[in-house]
């Protein structure tokens, strides 16, 4: 068979095994609480709170949603039209228009394009949440914490780049093979990475004192036979008055990380109930899930970039002469946009099926389940969420149960009805 033939069929394969993977790794057997009791939830909740929840979401509503067009309307204008292919030659002019020159800077040049004209949305949203207290930065700690994220995203960006057109160079007949493959390394690399090393970049994390609190929240891990090597607090108060927790890390370098701002806010056994859940997702091993997933719908892109290649028309609209040369980037740019867009329901589902089985576990694990209510109500207010947001939102992009799905869960977990 031709090289296209092996990439269609290998990429029929990759389709199939996410499918696979999708239906074996994710819990899809455990719906949502009824939605009357959800609704029962809803009214115990202050009114205030929720009134105050959903004019920060309204607030914050048309700058998301401006942001995403813009987004994609760039991408678009880069990528179906020469434009983002005289980018690319003129950030590589200084160097000869040497494809090196091209793939770094040019991509570099594109994605920077892109951020930058969404910006302003950016900023507008740090406005908002400052106007309702949850931002606690100034402009310039705002802006470090930006131009750090985007220091990060250019440096993963340039291995990408460079990697891809280095393998496009080096097996031009092949390359689809080889960029899968590095694609789906890269994925899995970045998982066990990035807790490490990017995490250290945006907060400092200090070792919580000896005492009642950090002995419950290690005898908890070791009861769910989850080893971790120590109990962090992360100095989130810097930036937000938001509350959380998380478990980072794998084997050796896993650890709890709790906001400081969470243990301002929430008593002791809240906080325990945050953390059970957090273990919930290292005994499921729910990161390795993503990254199973990730690394397979790298791969999967990566070919579909190759036979998107084969669409004469789309190529030349770009400017180039074919997906696999640097003056393409644009292209695969707009190509990931849209991609991203429209997988945005799917990857929502998955979360929100992988959270609501750590809400079991952790209301098993910690045995409170009115602590478990009490601290989603706290959740739910400390960080101005809408309790039961609007369902066209929640199917398209919320990765967690709302709050009344929260409360349903612990109370169905109270009357016998729970479990995992």
């Amino acid at each position: 068979m031709s090289p296209r033939a092996w990439a269609l069929l290998t990429f029929v394969v990759l389709l199939a095994a996410i499918a696979v993977a999708a239906a074996v790794l994710v819990p899809w057997r455990s719906p949502p609480v009824p939605r009357a009791e959800q609704l029962a939830a809803l009214r115990d909740l202050p009114v205030e709170q929720v009134e105050r929840g959903r004019a920060l979401r309204a607030a914050l509503r048309p700058g998301r949603y401006a942001a995403l067009l813009t987004g994609l309307v760039v991408a678009l204008l880069l990528g179906l039209t020469p434009v983002g292919a005289r980018l690319v030659e003129l950030a590589g002019r200084p160097f000869g228009g040497h494809w090196v020159a091209q793939a770094l800077l040019g991509g570099l040049l594109v994605v920077l394009l892109a951020d930058l004209l969404t910006l302003p949305f950016a900023a507008w949203r740090h406005r908002v949440l400052t106007e309702y207290g949850l931002a606690t930065q100034g402009w310039g700690g705002w802006a470090a914490d930006l131009a750090k994220s985007y220091a990060v995203g250019a440096v993963i960006a340039a291995v990408a780049l460079l990697g891809f057109y280095t393998t496009t160079r080096l097996v031009p007949r092949w390359w689809w093979a080889v960029g899968a493959a590095g694609a789906a390394t890269l994925v899995v690399l970045l998982s066990f990475i990035l807790p490490v090393l990017v995490e250290p970049v945006f907060n400092k994390f200090t070792p919580m004192p000896a005492g009642p609190l950090r002995s419950e929240l290690m005898a908890l891990a070791d009861r769910d036979g989850v080893p971790v090597r120590d109990v962090l607090v992360a100095d989130a108060s810097r930036r937000t008055t938001a509350v959380n927790a998380y478990v980072s890390g794998f084997g050796p370098t896993r650890r709890i990380v709790v906001y400081d701002t969470l243990l301002r806010e929430a008593p002791p056994v809240e906080v325990a109930a945050v953390v059970a859940h957090e273990l919930g997702h290292a005994k499921d091993r729910d990161v390795l899930t993503g990254t199973v997933l990730g690394a397979l719908g790298a791969a999967t892109a990566v070919i579909g970039l190759y036979l998107l290649g084969g669409v004469g028309p789309l190529v030349r609209a770009a400017g180039a002469a074919g997906i696999a040369e640097p003056r393409a980037v644009a292209l695969l740019l707009a190509v990931v946009t849209v991609v991203g867009l429209l997988a945005t329901p799917v990857q929502a589902l998955v979360s929100r099926r992988i959270e609501q089985r750590a809400d079991a576990h952790a209301l098993a694990l910690h045995g409170d389940p009115a602590a478990y209510e009490a601290v989603h109500r706290r959740l739910s207010a400390v960080n101005l969420a809408d309790p039961d947001p609007p369902r066209w939102e929640y199917l398209y992009s919320a990765t967690h149960p709302s709050t009344v799905e929260r409360i349903a869960a612990a109370r169905a977990h109270t009357a016998g009805r729970g479990g995992r």
